[in-house]
């Protein structure tokens, strides 16, 4: 190892073991390599920012982040925990299921974990609370169902994605339906089974006449991703273009129809995507700038040797692969694993013939249980903030949970027709 690589790998560990920002302890690192390494910093600047900001689908991230601001803003997530409610609340276990199936709604709408755990998961996590639920139960289920939201188009986890991978991002939404589906299905069989075992109640029930009058009120919000990605595969909006109609969709219903917010409140909203978007620029930032250094350094190509030296065997490989980004995500930010860590395995992805729409939809999942998991999972930490559930009890409910998701992500790397299937019928 060149001296300064060594420095590179050092300061990196230090940023773990001072608990530092993970994006400065990068630029940190990418810092003194290019200082002991005698490098022309402004070409790696050029090089990085050229690249970078090229990749005209980023722009899709900022429009994604506004939606969910404005649809946390509004009354829309109350409209749409008021269908689900009316949907399936009087089963046993109802607001249980009621929360993951608002969580499914709720991420065709945003793509984003956080936004579905901080905006819905107040809301999911008092009415449980009401319901006699436990309160380490509640959080643990906001917390894992709102892993569906990356996973279920749109994503912004896939869109990070495609723009490494060159994959088509109407493929990997697309992609992500079955999967989606199939952890909420899981989670509420498991939500069943506990509440049958600890007698946790039925949800009220609806007339006919009461479910129309919720689903009518709720109409107006169920159409964004109906919109969102109807553009997308009519071929009519690129993923960018659909972010903005979204934004702007969701921006007109939050004005005009539901009435739940005013100039003030836009300006609160513009100010919010601003900040998230200056924090999620600095990880791409960067990011972009570690991955410069990994590529200059064919680290991809060290870790490919390395990793077929042990077996070739694909499905072996993708094991492998799957517990290594599990340690990572207890421990990273899903936007650094995705931009640092993913570009190191794709020339090993592509060299043993795993399909990149598979593997892209397979290492969002990966991602996505990671921030349900202990130590640092951070849906763990913001259901725990909104709530004010000690974190023990959480964990000792969201661990099974874990296990549920586990056994989801299980068949889909083993079973790439749950993901491929329609893509390939209607994507490709």
């Amino acid at each position: 190892m060149n001296p300064a690589l060594f420095a590179l790998v050092v300061v990196f560990a230090l940023t773990f073991i001072l608990r530092l920002p993970i994006p400065f302890g990068m630029l940190a690192a990418a810092a003194i390599y290019f200082f002991i390494g005698g490098h022309d910093v402004g070409l790696m600047a050029e090089q990085v920012l050229s690249n970078l900001y090229s990749k005209y689908i980023i722009m899709a991230v900022p429009l994604f982040v506004f939606t969910a601001k404005v649809m946390n803003a509004g009354n829309i997530t109350d409209r749409v925990f008021a269908f689900a409610n009316a949907l399936v609340g009087n089963l046993r276990g109802g607001i249980g299921h009621v929360n993951v199936v608002a969580s499914i709604i709720f991420s065709g709408m945003t793509g984003s974990a956080v936004a579905d755990a901080s905006g819905l998961g107040i809301m999911e996590i008092e009415a449980m609370r009401k319901q006699g639920y436990d309160d380490g139960f509640s959080c643990a289920v906001t917390s894992s169902s709102a892993t569906i939201g990356p996973v279920f188009p749109p994503s912004i986890p896939m869109i990070f994605y495609a723009m490494l991978s060159g994959a088509s991002i109407g493929s990997l939404f697309l992609g992500g339906m079955i999967p989606g589906l199939l952890i909420g299905l899981a989670l509420m069989i498991y939500i069943a089974i506990i509440a049958k075992k600890r007698r946790y109640p039925k949800g009220g029930e609806y007339t006919f006449r009461q479910f129309l009058d919720n689903t009518i009120k709720a109409f107006p919000a169920l159409l964004t991703p109906v919109i969102l990605l109807g553009g997308i595969y009519s071929g009519v909006t690129t993923a960018t273009e659909a972010g903005a109609v979204a934004a702007f969709y969701g921006l007109l219903i939050s004005f005009f129809v539901y009435r739940a917010i005013g100039f003030k409140g836009l300006f609160i909203v513009l100010l919010d995507t601003v900040k998230t978007t200056g924090t999620l620029a600095i990880i791409v930032g960067a990011a972009f700038t570690f991955s410069y250094i990994v590529a200059s350094e064919h680290i991809p190509d060290i870790i490919a040797g390395f990793l077929l030296g042990i077996t070739e065997n694909k499905y072996l490989l993708l094991l492998i692969i799957n517990i290594l980004f599990l340690i990572l995500g207890m421990f990273i930010d899903t936007s650094t694993i995705t931009l640092v860590f993913i570009p190191m395995v794709l020339p090993l992805i592509e060299r043993v013939g795993i399909d990149l729409v598979h593997f892209g939809v397979l290492i969002v999942l990966n991602n996505m249980i990671g921030l349900s998991t202990p130590p640092f999972g951070m849906l763990l930490f913001i259901v725990s903030g909104v709530s004010g559930t000690p974190l023990q009890a959480i964990i000792k409910e969201a661990l099974p949970m874990v296990f549920v998701l586990l056994i989801v992500l299980f068949l889909i790397t083993y079973i790439p027709e749950i993901v491929l299937f329609i893509p390939n019928t209607f994507g490709r």
